[in-house]
Parts: C-alpha cells; structure tokens; sequence
C-alpha cells in the first residue's frame, strides 16, 4: 500500500460517512456495521496512496460482525470506521512506527485509545502511513517513503500523522487516530483540509502509544467535523489506571452545549497580524477572513500582539530532543545505520543536552504558560492563530538543500504549533479556505486548559457558517 499516490482524479465518491452520520445511521438500522467497514476497505483498495501501510481487513469484518450481532442502541460511535496512526499498539498485531528498527514488531497489549474507541462501537479498519518515529512535520519518511496530499500528489500531506490526514481527507474512513507532539495531528488536518484536535497535556491515556517525548506527546484525532472531533474525545475520556500521568478525572461528554451561539460573551483573541508577522499575505488573510466568521456568529473579538513562538519553540525541541535521546539511546548504540539521516541526526543531538537545561525547560513550563495566557488569552476563550506560515509546499521544496538547511525548513513550518505543544494548551485544527496554488489551508483556535469544550463549541459555530469541512479531493 506505499506506491506513490494517484492523481487527485482517482479519488471517487466518498466512501466514508462521517463520525455523527455512520454512528446515526448504524444505530438507526440503515447500515450494518459490517456494511460500513466493506465501504471502508474497498476504498481503500481502490486508494493507492501513502495512507494505509496495513489493513485489518479479516479483523475489521470480524470486529463489525461481532457488534451487528450484539448490537448496542445507545452505542456513541456504533459502527464507525476508524484507522490508526501506525503507533497506536494493538496486541497481536505488527506496529511498525514508520520505521525500520521497529519492523515486525508486536505488542502483547492495546492502547487504551483504541480499546476504548472499539468499546464505543468504533471499528479499526486499519494502520497508517506516518513520519520514522512521529518525527517529521511535513510528512517525510526516509524508510517508507512521503506523505502525499490527497489534493495534489506532488504536495507534502504533514506530519508526523500523515497517513491520518490522508485517508480522512480522502473520506476512506470516517475518522482517525493521531499524536501531537509539536503538531503532528493539526498540521496534517489544515495540510489536508480537514478538522483535528489536540486535547490538554495528558488529557487522554497515552498507554499503549509509541513515545517520543512523554512530557510533549499528546493523542488526538483528525475527522471531518467539530462534532465528529468531539464524539470522538467523549468516546476516550476519563482516568486510566494504566497511565499514571493521564490527570482527566471522569468521563465527560463533549457535545454538550455545542449547538449554544456566541452570542452570550464568548471572547476571541485575534492577533494584530502585519507585513513582519511570520506569516505569508495569504494565510494570513485566511485567519482574518475566520474572524470575520467568528464575529458575524456573535463572538467577541479582542485584538492582540502576535505571539513570539521562538522561545518556546526552542524549550519545546530541548525537551523533545532529550526524552527521545534517552528512549533511542540503546538504538542509536547498536543499529545507528537503521535510521534515516534527519531522524538520527535530530534524535542523536538530545544526547548532547545538559541536564541542567533539560530541568530548565521543564521547570519553565508553567511560568512560560502564565504569562503566555495573560498577554494572548486575556479574558478571552480561545486564540485564533494559523496552523502553517505559509501555502502547503511541494514535497520537493521541502528536501532540497542541505541536511541543516531542510531541518531549519521543518522548523520552520511547525512554528505556530510546536509552541503550543510544549504549553500543554488544546488547541482545535479547523479548514478555513485555499491558497493561491489551490490547497487547503487551516486555522487553530487555542484554549485554556481543559477549555476542550468551549474550542468545540466555538469551532462548530464556524462550521455551521462555512462549508471549507465539506470539501474533499474528487
């Protein structure tokens, strides 16, 4: 399932239904479970490109079997197709992480995500392309080949979750399972046009889950609606004893009060965007043109500086950089030829850290969300950012040059996210129009901690005023 992906033409009809529309219309008789996961997989087949690397077809038709024979009426996800980001441990069954070390690899547990998505009615269709060890923001893999945009085969999909943009934007499944760690679920959600959220730090289990930096790496998904994002969040909600540093205390669901206007006070910081913003013309107008959005819908406005993401971009990759040096270390010692070149150059610079500095990012993180909520969230709900700097590049712009030169490239595109990573912040991925060269572009509404809630509330507003969410490449 790695050969480069066709032509945005060969795309057909969407097979897939959405999460709030497979789940009604399962539940309501009109399909079967099973019925939902064969339009899955054939689509799949059908789809040639860099999103499925595995397909659990003989467990998916099982799996749907099981739940058509036991039906459940009050089932939240019943029926829906999902796939999960080849990171995702299921017992049993290969989990490969885009890489070579970890070839044939497999686990003897699941993940706590996707045994709680399954428990709701879900079925996993299958695993997905993604980034050598979840690091890529752009969708490069060394080993398995780049992530291609389902728009244009010749454009990058994102990352690290590229495979999960891919199939839900190509409406292969209804929904899929991504990380977040410096951007990985919202960056392939704007890159490929369709909506993703990143919860607060630790808010949803990480048990069972590939880690890369454990104090960043953050479970999410990419679906095709705010509702979809939201059902998905209430499915996986709540304590697990199997991951000490998961801080959620109960199940929650998130559709409640989703459907409320704006107009009783929500209050949206907006920054004050100029020509030295690190931002280009166009996105920048995409960003603007969604406050209108917001504002015509009754929220209120409130104009601020533009944040300053290079400090935190930069505590962010010490982090990151030093907790996957010491996960890889034993790796790096015995099979340092088994890594494409970006990603062991990357992970073998966190050997390099001092302990002192490593303490001091992450004794900086509470202070530097302080003052990061005073001057950008004053009063305010959310914070409407971008999620790229600039239109989706070609995976060819992305790789040229020199290995420092591509590496300050990668940075360079997740500067609006990573930064909000290592804050711990959640933050909501929404399609909000095109570029000059006909791609999809995204916005990011930002919230206070465990302000999940209000984003889905906010972001289903914009939803319901814009159809960006409907569009999928034909």
């Amino acid at each position: 399932m790695n050969q480069p992906l066709h032509t945005k033409q060969s795309i057909m009809v969407p097979m897939a239904l959405s999460v709030t529309d497979a789940a009604d219309a399962c539940r309501a008789g009109r399909y079967t479970a099973v019925e939902l996961a064969e339009r899955a997989l054939t689509a799949a087949h059908r789809f040639a490109g860099t999103g499925f690397v595995r397909l659990r077809e003989r467990g998916a038709l099982s799996d749907a079997a099981a739940r058509d024979d036991v039906p459940t009426p009050n089932a939240l996800l019943a029926g829906v197709p999902f796939a999960h980001k080849d990171m995702f441990y299921r017992a049993g069954e290969l989990t490969e992480c885009g890489s070579a070390i970890l070839k044939g690899f497999t686990p003897d547990f699941t993940a706590t995500v996707i045994t709680r998505l399954e428990a709701a009615g879900a079925v996993d269709i299958g695993a997905l392309h993604m980034a050598e060890f979840a690091m890529s923001p752009t969708g490069f893999n060394a080993q398995i080949g780049h992530g291609r945009n389902p728009w244009s085969d010749d454009h990058v999909s994102g990352g690290s979750s590229s495979g999960s943009g891919v199939v839900t934007a190509a409406r292969l499944v209804s929904a899929a399972l991504g990380s977040d760690t410096g951007g990985s679920v919202r960056i392939p959600a704007a890159v490929c046009g369709v909506t993703g959220i990143k919860p607060t730090q630790h808010l949803v289990s990480i048990h069972g889950v590939m880690p890369l930096s454990p104090s960043l790496d953050c479970v999410g998904f990419l679906a095709q609606t705010v509702r979809d994002c939201a059902k998905l969040l209430s499915a996986v909600s709540g304590p697990d004893a199997n991951d000490p540093t998961c801080v959620a205390t109960g199940r929650q669901d998130y559709e409640v009060g989703i459907e409320r206007p704006l107009q009783d006070g929500v209050r949206l910081a907006v920054p004050l965007f100029d020509e030295t913003s690190p931002v280009s013309a166009e996105v920048r107008e995409r960003v603007e043109e969604a406050a209108r959005v917001f504002s015509a819908a009754g929220a209120v406005l409130l104009r601020v500086p533009v944040p300053n993401f290079n400090d935190l971009s930069a505590l962010a990759n010490l982090v990151l950089g030093a907790e996957a040096a010491s996960i890889h270390q034993r790796w790096l010692a015995s099979r340092a030829d088994d890594y494409g070149r970006q990603v062991r150059r990357r992970i073998e610079r966190g050997l390099l850290y001092p302990a002192t500095r490593y303490i001091d990012a992450l004794r900086l993180r509470p202070l530097m969300l302080a003052q990061f909520l005073k001057q950008f969230l004053p009063g305010a709900d959310a914070l409407l950012l971008p999620v790229l700097p600039y239109a989706v590049p070609s995976i060819e712009e992305t790789v040229r040059g020199s290995e420092g030169e591509i590496e300050a490239r990668f940075g360079g595109f997740s500067y609006w996210t990573r930064g909000i990573s290592y804050l711990g912040l959640p933050a909501l991925a929404l399609p909000a129009g095109k570029t000059g060269n006909g791609l999809p572009c995204g916005v990011q509404l930002v919230g206070r901690p465990f302000g999940e809630a209000t984003l889905f509330r906010v972001g289903h507003q914009y939803q319901q005023r814009t159809d960006w969410h409907e569009q999928y490449p034909v």
